[in-house]
């Protein structure tokens, strides 16, 4: 089959979700086609069947983390979705390669160091915990030289702010200098929601305690 038909047939697959597990194996095999489309498209699908049936894509989770390595753009970002995706349905599985996922916000293409903001938000959003070491990381994003990555980068502290408010309260002087004096709209909007979702959490936290 020629990669233009391939790649139809993945993104009919992609529509029939009742037809994701029982093609879990079909999808893992692409992963060694010798187009970068076609491996793309499997990773991010692979992501997305991960998120509905994660110890079903276990098995092809060491060769997803394998493209963190890759020298193609695309398949370190869509690795990095793929592990995220299947990390926020259990994290667990993807656990061996979630320290490596943290070279990635050194990337030098700014669309991989925006899928690992994106990543970590899907694994943090039912693992919160695994972050309180690494906030720094996230820190550094903010002042990202790409504004899609800096439009991006608030987010990780909203949803860390809704679970683990002490986690993000250190840096709230400066997200409400971003949502006050960005040049960047998107900027401002997502540093005021960070700063709401930990505000959020007090004010519920302080009725509890009434």
């Amino acid at each position: 089959m020629i990669e233009n038909e391939l790649y139809k047939e993945l993104g009919k697959l992609t529509k029939s979700k009742g037809e994701w597990e029982n093609n879990i194996p079909y999808v893992g095999a692409l992963l060694s086609s010798e187009s970068v489309k076609i491996k793309a498209k499997a990773l991010w699908l692979l992501g997305e069947m991960g998120l509905a049936y994660p110890h079903s894509v276990k098995a092809y989770v060491l060769s997803i983390a394998s493209f963190l390595d890759s020298e193609e753009p695309l398949l370190r970002e869509r690795a990095a979705n793929a592990l995220g995706r299947i990390g926020r349905a259990d994290y667990e599985i993807i656990k061996p390669f979630w320290k490596d996922m943290f070279r990635l916000s050194h990337d030098t293409i700014p669309n991989v160091r925006l899928s690992f903001i994106w990543a970590s938000e899907n694994i943090a959003t039912n693992t919160p915990d695994i972050y309180e070491k690494h906030m720094q990381v996230f820190v550094e994003l903010l002042n990202d030289s790409d504004d899609k990555v800096r439009m991006e980068s608030p987010e990780i502290f909203r949803v860390l702010g809704k679970r683990r408010p002490a986690l993000v309260r250190p840096y709230l002087e400066q997200l409400r200098f971003l949502s006050e004096n960005d040049r960047n709209r998107v900027v401002r909007i997502h540093s005021l929601g960070a700063i709401k979702a930990v505000e959020s959490v007090s004010i519920d936290t302080n009725k509890s305690d009434r």
